[in-house]
Formats: C-alpha cells, sequence, structure tokens
C-alpha cells in the first residue's frame, strides 16, 4: 500500500471525525424513540445478561470491551481496514452520543405519537447510514462492530448493503439468544441501514475523493468494488 502524508491522514481523520459525528447523530435519534436498541448493541446486552461479569463491569465496558475483542481480531484477519481511526470511532461514539443525547432528549421522546416515533426510527437509520459511509470511505479506520462488514464484504467480494444485512441479523439474533431485548426498531435497523448504505457508498466516495484531492493534492486510494 502506498504511504500517505501527514496532510493526506490528517484530511482522512477530519472527514472520519465527521462522518462518526453524523452517524452519531443518526444513532441518537434512533435511540431516542425508545424502539429497540441497534443490533449490536442487543449483542452486547445479551453478552452483559448472560456471563458472570465482575460487579465494576457496566454495558457500556462490556460495548468497548468487544469492539476491542473485534478490532484486534480484524487486525490479524486483514489489517488494511483498521486504522488509527478505528480507535478514534471506539473512543469517541459513546461521548458523541452524549452529548446529542442531550440535544436531541426533549424532541424526540417515548411519550410522542407512534407515527413520529416510527418516522424519526427511519431517519436515523438513514442518517446512520450516510455518516457510516463517509468513514468507512474517509479510508481513515472503521467502527470496530461496521468493521465486520467491510471486511467480509471485501472477502467475499460481495455488496455491502445484503452483507451488512445479514451481520446486522446475526448480532440481533444472537444478542437476543442470550437475553437481550428486541424492538421494533431493531428490526427496522437491521433491513434499512445495509441498503441505505450501499446507495449512499458512492456519493460518500465521490465527496471523500474530492476533499482529499482538494486539501491533500491526490485521490483516493483504490479500493474493491465490492463496497
Amino acid at each position: 500500500m502506498k504511504s500517505r502524508s501527514v496532510q493526506e491522514e490528517a484530511v482522512r481523520l477530519v472527514l472520519l471525525l465527521a462522518g462518526l459525528c453524523v452517524a452519531h447523530l443518526g444513532v441518537t435519534l434512533f435511540l431516542q424513540t425508545d424502539l429497540g436498541s441497534d443490533p449490536f448493541n442487543v449483542f452486547v446486552q445479551g453478552l452483559f445478561r448472560f456471563l458472570p461479569w465482575p460487579g465494576f463491569m457496566t454495558h457500556g465496558r462490556v460495548h468497548l470491551l468487544v469492539s476491542l475483542v473485534i478490532m484486534v481480531v480484524l487486525l490479524v484477519v486483514d489489517r488494511k481496514f483498521v486504522r488509527i481511526g478505528t480507535v478514534v470511532c471506539m473512543a469517541l461514539g459513546g461521548p458523541i452520543i452524549d452529548v446529542f443525547t442531550i440535544l436531541l432528549a426533549p424532541l424526540i421522546h417515548s411519550a410522542r405519537p407512534l407515527p413520529v416515533r416510527l418516522a424519526a426510527l427511519v431517519l436515523g437509520c438513514v442518517i446512520l447510514a450516510f455518516g457510516m459511509t463517509i468513514v468507512i470511505c474517509s479510508e481513515a479506520g472503521t467502527g470496530p462492530n461496521d468493521l465486520v462488514g467491510v471486511v467480509l464484504s471485501d472477502k467475499l467480494g460481495k455488496p455491502f448493503g445484503p452483507v451488512r444485512v445479514a451481520v446486522d441479523l446475526f448480532f440481533a439474533l444472537s444478542g437476543f439468544a442470550l437475553g437481550g431485548v428486541l424492538g421494533l426498531g431493531t428490526v427496522i435497523c437491521a433491513f434499512v441501514v445495509g441498503p441505505a448504505a450501499q446507495g449512499f457508498m458512492p456519493v460518500s466516495r465521490r465527496i471523500c475523493d474530492g476533499f482529499v484531492h482538494q486539501f491533500a493534492g491526490r485521490d483516493s486510494l483504490p479500493r474493491g468494488d465490492s463496497l
């Protein structure tokens, strides 16, 4: 892989941070509907309830631990997708959601009518998908749970959308079997985020390529068409 300059790495990290903020805006909007957690968090919840963790372990700490394990495993399997931005995603995801929760909680609440909450849920999933594709196309790293879909898509040579649906369904059903709680939002998220991300991918690629070319003086490194 061709080396990158410090300037290019900085531009890519800025793109990743922007995408991360957009994606977590979508996650927060989705969570505030109280219609269920995203599939990965259902999996974490199931692990948290099923295994006898020490008293100091919380859902958030189990989430961090599972993300770290996934990152390490995929670092061994295919290190080209694990970069410094993966650590940034893992470290900043929770705090970003906390900030957006303060801002969005008064707007979207479980007391609102169901049609409003469903609309907010779908909108949150779409925003999540767009932000996620910016993170992926920045090529500075990817959120640990998103890495599973990215690596499998690349290894299998399959479009990202269907692979992401399969990964989300695996997380959701596995978490449910372990004692996690599925909600309507979990199911909708599993079937909406992957296809929406597949649709956004070409646009996000052009946006990231444009920024890298303008501010770092070069185009994005070639990437397989499977994503």
